[in-house]
């Protein structure tokens, strides 16, 4: 066999040639059964790995004597040759065999290799097929791959060993682990499919109650896949108040499954569909009914709950990637909390795009759908605010924003081959995607403004908000400095609370994206993008007079990261077309 020979210098004879030449002819027979390859149909292997082996290591015989060996000949002798006095060059030393090394040994080499390679492994012979049931190389195999931090030894008391836990939990359930981002109409949603422990959990990311954009994320299980009593992983359903209960997961693809739950009477509250929207209203907004006395708020958030809990029985999900980093970031992109006025808080991602940034809706709502772009900053044309006094009166920082915003369109017109206009209802160039050539720049007079806090809240409107941020700008800016430059909203614009940062580091020309109920007449809005820190930034739509302010999700996400730069803007084209 071609594979033994390679992996352990067993040749046509099936059998070491070394050892042959030091064993008997019995020995050596018994040599060849115990390297004899496995083909018990009946052989565990993990799903989806290719039978390939992988060539470990090599041995064979050493080479004595022979045509190309000059001793050959001389040192036996024979009549009329005179027996050479020359001394012979050294020997290469033998090659050993995998197959003599020790159990100890082999289980620490193959306990090294990544688990998809170990099933090819244990095609090769007996005794290796015997070494890989040894559960200390799958222990390490879930802890290095998989981060299972448990004891596993205590599995040993339901009767699952490690390898059951690699090949039928971990291995055979990867493709789910990572952020997702459910297909539930306008509203979307972040699921983080993790390892926890000896289970899999599906948890929904929610954002903190409304307004109070700085406090931490809440989460709750939707599922739950787990190995500990049976032979095969078990899927629970954790929606509902009643317990885990029976459901199924579907991997339709790579980059996308589906749930559906075969007990949905779980789901159910015995005080019928009044009970469960109490329930769901005290879990979404920590409030009653009757402590939102905003009329139209009240129905945004009756009707998002009649939307979303037809979503209690089957849900698909897509995978979204984290934005990839750069150095010349103007902040870590990432996912932020953001106020949206009566629609409470969501969920953007910020990233950047060399000379603009994107805010993608992750949660939405009827207005401005989950996958949207609602903010878009253009980081070649900085805005200097006015003093303090002059930035509390809006018609001044109108005026500035207009301004800018007639310097931007002068730009893309120069660049706009001739001949090419604007169909009626396109939006211009800089609402639809970052210019891939930046206009010229201009530096202000004065020394770039350094960190600020900036405000949080928007304004509860009939047209939804959207945010997006963009790469850092070209052209080298002056270092903020130590104090940052003092910021205070206008008089008009509205916010959801008072408790807003009184300093910010920069601030860009942005649009913002609006729109009627149902994504309606949609349309970019100019308005300025303010950069408080690392943290947090803000918007303020000049249209609706509404500031929002954004916080960032301070949680780490493993297997998010893309596997490319045109990867992530794949998956943000696609996001956006599911909605538009």
């Amino acid at each position: 066999m071609a594979v033994c020979a390679r992996l352990c210098g067993v040749g046509q004879a099936r059998g070491c040639r070394r050892r042959q030449q030091r064993k008997g002819p019995a020995e050596a027979a018994g040599a060849a059964a115990e390297s004899e390859p496995d083909t018990d149909p009946e052989e565990e292997r993990i799903e989806g790995v290719p039978v390939m082996a992988r060539p470990v290591g090599a041995c064979g015989a050493s080479g004595h004597g022979g045509a190309g060996d000059p001793g050959a000949g001389l040192a036996a002798g024979g009549a009329g040759s005179p027996v050479s006095t020359c001394p012979q060059p050294p020997q290469p030393p033998a090659r050993c065999s995998l197959l003599e090394l020790p159990p100890e040994l082999l289980v620490e080499i193959f306990a090294s290799l990544p688990g998809t390679d170990l099933p090819s492994l244990a095609q090769v012979c007996t005794k290796f097929r015997r070494i890989l049931n040894t559960d200390t190389i799958w222990r390490r195999r879930c802890r290095e791959e998989y981060g299972v931090c448990e004891n596993l030894r205590k599995l040993e008391i339901t009767g699952v060993s490690c390898r059951d836990v690699y090949a039928k939990l971990l291995h055979r359930y990867r493709h789910i682990l990572g952020l997702w981002q459910p297909d539930i109409g306008p509203y979307g949603g972040l699921l983080n499919v993790v390892v926890d422990g000896l289970f899999i959990i599906g948890w929904m990311y929610l954002p903190p109650h409304d307004p109070h954009v700085d406090d931490p994320m809440r989460f709750k299980p939707l599922f739950r896949i787990h190995l500990m009593e049976r032979k095969s992983a078990t899927v629970e359903c954790m929606y509902g108040h009643k317990g885990p209960h029976n459901g199924h997961i579907q991997i339709v693809k790579k980059d996308e499954f589906s749930t559906k739950c075969n007990q949905t009477d779980h789901h159910r509250m015995s005080g019928g569909r009044q009970e469960e929207f109490r329930t769901w209203l005290r879990e979404e907004w920590g409030r009653t009914l009757e402590d939102i006395f905003h009329e139209h708020m009240q129905e945004l958030i009756l009707m998002k709950f009649i939307y979303t809990s037809q979503y209690d029985n089957c849900l698909t999900y897509r995978r979204i990637y984290l934005p990839p980093t750069r150095p010349d970031d103007l902040i870590k992109p990432g996912l932020f909390k953001g106020t949206y006025g009566s629609h409470g808080l969501e969920i953007v991602m910020l990233s950047f795009h060399g000379k603009c940034a994107k805010g993608t809706k992750i949660t939405g709502d009827p207005n401005i759908p989950a996958g949207q772009q609602t903010v878009e900053i253009d980081l070649m044309h900085r805005i200097q605010l006015p003093d303090v006094e002059n930035l509390r009166n809006f018609n001044e920082l109108s005026r500035i924003i207009l301004e800018v915003r007639e310097q931007v369109r002068q730009e893309q017109q120069q660049q706009q081959p001739e001949g090419q206009e604007e169909g009626p209802g396109q939006a211009p160039p800089s609402a639809r995607e970052c210019p891939p050539e930046p206009p010229a720049y201009q530096k202000p007079e004065q020394p770039a403004p350094a960190p600020s806090w900036g405000a949080e809240g928007g304004g509860g409107t009939e047209k939804g908000l959207e945010a997006s941020g963009d790469g850092p700008p070209a052209a080298p800016e002056p270092a903020p400095s130590e104090g940052g430059q003092p910021f205070v909203l206008p008089a008009g614009v509205i916010s959801r609370n008072e408790d807003y940062p009184r300093t910010c580091r920069m601030c860009f020309y942005g649009t913002g994206l609006i729109a009627g109920h149902g994504f309606t007449s949609p349309e970019r809005t100019p308005g300025v993008f303010i950069l408080f820190d690392e943290d947090r930034f803000g918007f303020i739509w000049l249209e609706l007079k509404s500031f929002s302010l954004y916080s960032r999700i301070k949680a780490t996400f493993q297997n998010a990261e893309p596997p490319s730069p045109e990867a992530f803007d794949e998956m943000l084209k696609n996001i956006q077309a599911l909605t538009t």
